[in-house]
């Protein structure tokens, strides 16, 4: 066999390894799940004492399906196959006369996942890189291979469900608390608990009996209406038909995508005559390239700076303590940097969920009045007001005072670097490195590059992103970048549908209804409309701007932040006025100028290619995520589409 291997132990107990080759992650392609069947039949024939499932790799257990094999499907018959492949093998794995238990150190993810559900039990390694999931739905699909079945016999429907119709991911502590995994234990006795287990076989965990009551057929019925309305408020099912699908499976079939028939909403058939989920998977191959953008440099910060406590500031700081990094936050004294400190506490608390781990960020994150960072910082982010003369200011200090090696940042949304980099001895040394607020939330960070910046420190700055777990898209220095340009003519679209008098909710519900996670309007909000402003003026020609717009921002009615916009708000949520009827055309009068402006960017290389300017959209503006991004869209809107979105289902 090339990927499976079998070791037997003295003890009776045998091992089954995983190696994918020829590939530096496990994924379960059509030939590994072929093998996992050859090796059953040789276990079959010789059982073993127990049997310990683990991984070959050392960056994880599985990371589930094989994603490139999903384009290769040429019908439904294809599909199905796929699903039933893995499908009959984990059953097989289920249903095996001696125990079985899956050893899950790292990323245990999708099939992953459904692979160790198939085994009787469960060890999870307790360090920060193991994460269990089942992340389908973020690609338009469903957990085909068993996991809608097992994983709420473990944990019970309510929990199950979150994690099924989300796809986050939880950590080995969290797994055992749940019942997902038997023991989550630390890497100095993960081979001896293994062992352990096989050798006493400790009975099946049984369920509460509140939760078991949730498998109830009847029960089930209940409770999937139930998310169904909850995910109707984040999700449409004609946008986005997997947490759907789910449900259904769940509650009606007992998790077999094999049950439904063709005509059923659920059944495969039905998911591969939409073109949400091949448009998901493009989005997630998209993500997986700006992964890739980060590995071209070989730098690997330890120490950031960063410069300016507000709320960009500050925030950028706490990310970076956040993702192991020590830190070092400037500003002129003790009390602007208070309420930085008091947000990365929150975050570190939230996120974290274990003390330790709470002390050891807090440890990280340093406030700096003096300044005294700057010379041992490997990365040096400026995040201070807007200003081209307090930043070219504050940069020719910084350079005298930073290490050579030192990348030099302006996280600036709005002012080209060339205007800044003039103040510096060496220009060629500054990059951007603009990340989009609220930090913690968005992925999408643009990394700048100015006539001047040298290819090197552009990939150094893209790897400082990776390292942090953002993705890194590289822009050229021209106004508004790549995601602020393209983002504010759809704003102004919107802000000048509200001055003909259509209503800010019925302005958003257009939005809404072509597949945006959040209307423009509460947008503006959100970020704030003293920012909308600015970003207006200076990408706006020169026109006037927005009559409500200006009012409000004049009035310091300047949205989520001051607790009025064009929405008031409460405890952080806006009042809303059912909307109205919308008129027909609004979707499109606010989606034309942003993916004209889509096109004008590629047109003028502000980044690399056409895929490029999705990945920027989807992931910095929330653009549809089911559409494929605005060029996609538009393509495939206007037939033009030379590469179909592959088909997907598992």
């Amino acid at each position: 066999m090339g990927h499976w291997t079998i070791t037997r132990e003295g003890d009776g107990l045998a091992t089954l390894t995983l190696d994918r080759a020829d590939a530096g992650t496990n994924t379960l392609s059509a030939e590994v799940l072929r093998e996992l069947g050859e090796a059953l039949d040789l276990l079959e024939r010789d059982p073993p004492r127990g049997l310990i499932v683990r991984s070959g790799k050392a960056n994880g257990f599985v990371a589930g399906a094989d994603i490139d094999e999903f384009g290769r499907l040429d019908s439904e018959a294809d599909a199905i196959a796929l699903v039933k492949r893995g499908w009959d093998a984990f059953e097989r794995l289920a249903a095996v006369r001696y125990p079985t238990l899956a050893l899950i150190r790292g990323f245990c993810l999708g099939g992953g996942l459904e692979l160790a559900l198939a085994c009787r039990y469960r060890v999870a390694v307790d360090e920060p890189g193991t994460r269990l999931g089942l992340p389908e739905v973020m690609l338009g699909i469903v957990p085909g291979w068993g996991g809608i079945k097992r994983l709420p016999r473990l944990a019970g429907a309510p929990a199950a469900l979150d994690m099924m119709l989300t796809g986050k991911t939880i950590d080995a502590k969290r797994a055992k608390r749940m019942g997902v995994v038997d023991e989550a234990v630390p890497p100095r006795i993960m081979e001896n608990t293994a062992r352990g287990v096989l050798k006493a076989l400790p009975a099946p965990r049984k369920l509460p009996f509140t939760l078991a009551l949730t498998l109830n057929p009847l029960v089930r019925r209940v409770i999937a209406a139930q998310a169904r309305k909850q995910v109707a408020r984040r999700a449409r099912r004609q946008h986005y038909p997997a947490p759907y699908a789910i449900l259904d499976l769940f509650a009606k079939h007992d998790g077999d995508a094999l049950a439904p028939p063709p005509s059923d909403p659920a059944s495969i058939a039905t998911l591969l005559r939409t073109p949400t989920a091949g448009n998901l998977v493009r989005v997630f191959r998209l993500q997986e390239r700006l992964k890739s953008l980060g590995k071209e440099g070989a730098f690997q910060p330890n120490h950031v700076h960063v410069i300016g406590a507000g709320t960009m500031g500050g925030d950028i700081a706490a990310w970076c303590a956040l993702r192991g990094l020590t830190v070092t936050l400037q500003d002129q004294d003790a009390a602007r940097l208070a309420p930085a400190m008091g947000r990365a506490a929150k975050l570190f608390k939230d996120r974290l969920r274990d003390e330790r781990r709470v002390r050891d960020a807090l440890d990280r994150l340093a406030p700096d009045v003096a300044g005294d960072g700057v010379a041992r910082a490997d990365v040096i982010v400026e995040a201070i007001f807007e200003n081209v003369e307090a930043k070219r200011a504050l940069f020719a200090a910084v350079e005298r005072r930073a290490k050579p090696s030192a990348i030099l940042a302006t996280n600036t949304s709005s002012i080209p670097l060339e205007e800044i980099a003039g103040a510096l001895a060496d220009p060629t040394r500054l990059c951007g490195i603009h990340f989009f607020n609220p930090v913690a939330r968005m992925m999408l960070v643009e990394v700048v590059v100015g006539a001047r910046t040298r290819p090197e420190i552009a990939a150094a700055a893209a790897a400082f992103v990776r390292s942090i777990d953002k993705l890194p898209l590289p822009v050229k220095s021209a106004p508004g970048f790549l995601v602020n340009r393209i983002l504010a003519p759809y704003m102004a679209a919107a802000f000048r549908a509200v001055d003909e008098g259509i209503a800010p909710e019925t302005v958003d519900e257009a939005a809404l209804a072509f597949g945006m996670p959040m209307g423009p309007i509460e947008l503006a909000d959100t970020v704030g409309l003293d920012i909308a402003v600015a970003v207006g003026r200076m990408l706006g020609g020169g026109g006037d701007p927005p009559r409500r717009l200006l009012e409000l921002a004049n009035a310091g009615h300047v949205g989520k932040k001051s607790g009025r916009g064009f929405y008031t708000w409460t405890s952080g949520k806006p009042a809303k006025q059912a909307p109205g009827a919308v008129p027909p055309g609004l979707a499109d009068r606010l989606v034309a100028p942003f993916v004209a402006e889509a096109q004008a960017a590629l047109a003028e290389g502000i980044v690399g290619d056409a895929d490029l300017v999705d990945a920027g959209a989807i992931f910095g503006t929330g653009f549809a995520p089911f559409r494929g991004g605005p060029l996609h869209y538009a393509a495939a809107r206007d037939g033009k589409a030379a590469d179909p979105a592959p088909r997907a289902v598992v």
